[in-house]
Formats: structure tokens, C-alpha cells, sequence
């Protein structure tokens, strides 16, 4: 099984994400690619000492990107959605903003 910082990369801080995080309790991740929902289940529960109800995924393709004439695209990555049971305090990882 991969440590726990190889599985989540890092928060995703977007609008949607805090959105979510504030109305349905949910965090957003980006995980790595090969990560199942059992493993990333397990590494939020290591890391923010919460209770995980739930773990939704998506594999997200990457966008072509032009520099001129140009073309490349950007690598695939996966992206976790993760549900905390009721009563589970939301942990605060945005301190630095």
C-alpha cells in the first residue's frame, strides 16, 4: 500500500470545491492516479483524524495546450470527492490564504 502523501497530492481550492466543502461537508482532493477509494478513504482518515461516510472519484483528461505553433497536452489526473460523516468537524486547511 503507497504512504499517505502518495496518495493525496493536495487540496483542491477552487469555488466548486469550497462550495461543496461548505453546503454538503464534502472535501476535494487531487489524488493520485492509481489511488483507489479505499486508499484515499484511509489516508483522509490518517491525515485530518476525521470519519470518511463516503468517496466518490473522477479521472479527469488532460487539456491540449498551444504555445505558437506548438502543441502539448497537459498529464490526466484523478480527482477524489470525500464525504464526512455527520457530526465530523471540517478540518481547515485554507489557513494560509
Amino acid at each position: 500500500m503507497p504512504t499517505t502523501y502518495n496518495v493525496i497530492r493536495r487540496p483542491l481550492i477552487t469555488e466548486k470545491g469550497l462550495g461543496v466543502k461548505e453546503t454538503e461537508g464534502t472535501l476535494v482532493f487531487e489524488v493520485s492516479p492509481k489511488a483507489t477509494k479505499t486508499e484515499v478513504k484511509h489516508a483522509v482518515e490518517l491525515l485530518f483524524k476525521v470519519k470518511v461516510a463516503a468517496v466518490r472519484t473522477t479521472s479527469v483528461a488532460g487539456k491540449e495546450r498551444r504555445r505558437g505553433k506548438y502543441t502539448g497536452y497537459r498529464r490526466d489526473w484523478k480527482k477524489a470527492y470525500v464525504r464526512l460523516k455527520a457530526g465530523e468537524k471540517m478540518p481547515d486547511y485554507l489557513n494560509n490564504l
